[in-house]
Formats: structure tokens, sequence, C-alpha cells
């Protein structure tokens, strides 16, 4: 074998090497979101890390928690987050910057076989506000720019139900800093009105099936006696189980399996981590989100 064909050889096999290196990943990223106070999110999330590193192969899984849903969208676009569960809108964000950056693998699914929430308007039970109409002029607080209930469906749905622009109804509108933060908002009179989410189905003194006032119930922050809903939106996609594209194909294929069976395998888990009122996991896809994404784009912009 000549000088040249064996440099040529070793040349190869070290890209070779590299490639195979650079393809292995001992460390996997969990985002955590802003709508629920950090503390409360690493404790329902923990429960996913040793089974996670079983099913993956890597030595590790971290969590990342974020005051605010643009923290875990950026580190999404950027590849310092691996995977995450957040509102469609979060993901629609992230596909108007990028439509490479991640994939919707999953979703979560209610009892009774629908993907989809709705928007809940909340005003103090005896704040005398009953209705929509009840709302005019009063002080509206929205949960996140980014959030899909929280804000870009009410700015596409509230004008249709109002008959004007939101800026000519309401007094002052503003943000309540994530979903748990803006119904004690409401409670405490910073703001009149706000939106937030639930599933809209079973009973309203449980806070619904599933949503955040269904968390804050089951936390002892929140009786709902003390709130009145006001308006529901049309139903919303779930949100979806995101997984970063910059992960190697095999990686993200066993992510996708681990969370899909984790329903199965460990239903407490599972409970935990998606926030509780769901009972499965089923595929995801960038068509079920094409709604969302239309309205971002128009309401936002990107």
């Amino acid at each position: 074998m000549s000088a040249i064909r064996k440099v040529l050889l070793a040349s190869v096999a070290l890209s070779m090497s590299t490639a195979v290196f650079a393809q292995e990943v001992s460390v996997l990223r969990i985002g955590l979101d802003g709508g629920e106070n950090e503390a409360d999110q690493l404790r329902r999330s923990e429960c996913v890390a040793e089974p996670l590193k079983a099913a993956t192969g890597v030595s590790e899984v971290q969590f990342f928690p974020s005051p605010d849903y643009n923290g875990i969208i950026q580190g999404l676009l950027g590849g310092t987050i691996d995977i995450a569960i957040m509102g469609a809108s979060s993901y629609a964000a992230i596909y108007l910057q990028d439509p490479e950056a991640v994939d919707p693998v999953l979703t979560t699914q209610q009892e009774d076989g629908s993907t989809g929430y709705h928007t809940i308007m909340v005003a103090r039970a005896d704040s005398g506000i009953t209705d929509l109409a009840s709302t005019e002029g009063k002080k509206l607080g929205f949960a996140d720019p980014d959030s899909t209930s929280g804000f870009l469906i009410p700015n596409v749905a509230l004008p249709v139900d109002l008959g004007k622009p939101i800026a000519e109804f309401y007094e002052e509108t503003g943000f309540g800093g994530g979903h748990e933060n803006l119904v004690l908002g409401v409670l405490d009179g910073t703001w009149d009105v706000g939106t937030t989410f639930g599933s809209g189905q079973g009973e309203w003194s449980e806070g619904y099936t599933s949503g955040n006032l269904r968390i804050m119930v089951d936390k002892g922050l929140l009786d709902m006696d003390d709130l009145v809903e006001v308006w529901q939106s049309p139903i919303i996609p779930n949100g979806p189980l995101m997984v970063s594209n910059k992960l190697p194909a095999e990686m993200k294929s066993k992510i996708t399996q681990f969370f899909m069976g984790l329903p199965e395998a460990d239903f407490e888990c599972f409970d935990a981590f998606t926030a509780g009122g769901y009972t499965n996991f089923v595929e995801g896809s960038e068509e079920m989100y094409q709604t969302i994404i239309d309205a971002r784009r128009s309401v936002i912009g990107g």
C-alpha cells in the first residue's frame, strides 16, 4: 500500500471517528417554561430523569426552568435546550424563525380522546363582572406574550366577540408573568380580568379536568368560588412535546419512544410531567399547528 493511500485512509478513518463522536449525546436538556413557579415545575418533572437516561443511554438529564416562555423558545432555537413541552404558540414562534429547529413529535390527549383546550377568561367573583360585555373599560391581563391561550388566541378571537379591537374595549392591557401569576393578579386586584387556560371539561369547582386553574386548585392556591368565568375561546390544539433537530435521528427516536410509552410505564410520572388531566401521548405533527402558525404570523409576526 502506497504512503499516499495510507494517509488518505487514515484521514477518512479520522473523519469517520470524528463524525461518530459528534453524534454521541451524553446530556439531555429539558426546558421548563415560565407558566408556573420554578420549584413546582422541577418537582413535577424530575421523575422523568432516571428512566429517560436508561432509555436513551445518556449520562445525565438536566432541567432548565425559565421565568418566561421566550427563554425556552430561544434555547430550542439555539440548541441549548433539547426537549420541551409548551403551548402551540411557542411552537409557532420557533417555526416562524426556523422551521427545521424542532419537531412537534407528540401531544397530550384527554380522556374523551380530544387533544384541545380553551382560553378561560376569569374575574373575581365579587367584582360585579359576570360576562364579556361587563368587562368593558376594565384592566385586562394576559399571561405571557408567547402563550397560546394567554395571549395569541384572545387577540384573534376576542375582537370578533367584542365587536371592536381589544385596545378600544379595555382601559388597559398588560402581562401577568405567566398563568399562575396572572390568576393571582386577578385575585389581588392587579387585573380586573385575565386570560388563562383549561380543558373546559369537568367541574368548574375543581378547575375543570386539566389546565392552569386545575393545577392551582390542586396546589391549594385557588378556590374556584373566588372566580367567575366570563369568556371561553374556541378549542385550541394541545401544545406539543418538541425535540430539537440538532440531536441525532436515533436519539430523537429514543426520546419520542420513551415519552410515548411513559403513560403506560409510569402514569403517575406522566401525570406529573404534563401537569395532570391527560390520559395519553399521541403523535404530533406540524400540520396540527398550522392554524396557530398562521394566527401568530398575523397577530405577532413571528
